[in-house]
């Protein structure tokens, strides 16, 4: 498909905009709707963008509110515990996600982890529907291990758009991504961690608070400003200078 494809509510996607996979099912992403038998149509203004790994297509618009989606990876905020269960927010408006404390690697009843209020996790969703509350998990179902979720330790915690977290959420800049912030500021000797929450939550970790502060800036700044891949580059040359 063309590298900028732009589509309004109502518009008809041609059957050649549609990513083709030898054995995957086609996956329809946000601000698409798919009408019997062989209609797809936006139901958003926005660009139209694809994943032919995942054989998946969708629509890139600002504003929405996020909307678990089961395999979806989050950034959660504990908010309480029970006996089993944690429950965590992972959005300002939605009911408190369930993670059960045995959804840990190498987890027991005698060995769990002991998250206080406040603890950030990252976590993926493993249950979600409109009629029940989300769950989540920190543990592959399928190898029990943690594949890179769990307790997220120090670092800050950043809020963007819900299309800013699937930009950053790609493999590597594409024409469609079009962000550089990341992979320059790493070019530039930057040491950072990062993990990225579909829910539009981005965690930054440094060995010093300055560094993070200024990760998260640039992140913040190219979501807010739109930056081209050009002023990314500008804005990390100017926040490397002051590190």
């Amino acid at each position: 498909m063309a590298a900028m494809t732009f589509v309004l509510p109502g518009d008809h996607i041609d059957s050649e905009l549609l990513p083709s996979h030898p054995t995957l099912p086609i996956k329809l992403g946000p601000g698409l709707r798919h009408i019997p038998p062989n209609t797809i149509t936006p139901v958003v203004a926005g660009q139209l963008c694809t994943d032919t790994r995942k054989n998946s297509i969708w629509v890139e618009f600002n504003g929405g509110r996020y909307i678990p989606t089961v395999g979806d990876l989050v950034i959660a905020t504990v908010h309480h515990s029970s006996v089993d269960v944690y429950y965590a927010s992972i959005t300002d408006y939605t009911s408190y996600a369930s993670l059960p404390q045995l959804s840990f690697e190498g987890a027991t009843k005698k060995n769990r982890p002991v998250l206080v209020q406040g603890s950030l996790i990252y976590a993926r969703v493993s249950l979600a529907n409109k009629h029940m509350d989300p769950e989540l998990e920190c543990v592959s179902s399928s190898t029990g291990k943690s594949d890179g979720l769990g307790l997220l330790t120090g670092g800050m915690l950043f809020t963007v758009s819900l299309v800013m977290a699937r930009r950053l959420m790609m493999p590597k800049p594409t024409e469609q991504g079009k962000l550089v912030v990341l992979e320059e500021l790493g070019d530039a000797g930057v040491a950072f961690e990062i993990a990225v929450g579909r829910n539009g939550k981005v965690w930054v970790n440094s060995k010093n608070p300055k560094t993070t502060l200024a990760v998260g800036k640039a992140i913040q700044d190219t979501d807010d400003k739109g930056l081209s891949m050009d002023e990314q580059k500008k804005l990390v040359k100017k926040l490397v200078k002051d590190l």
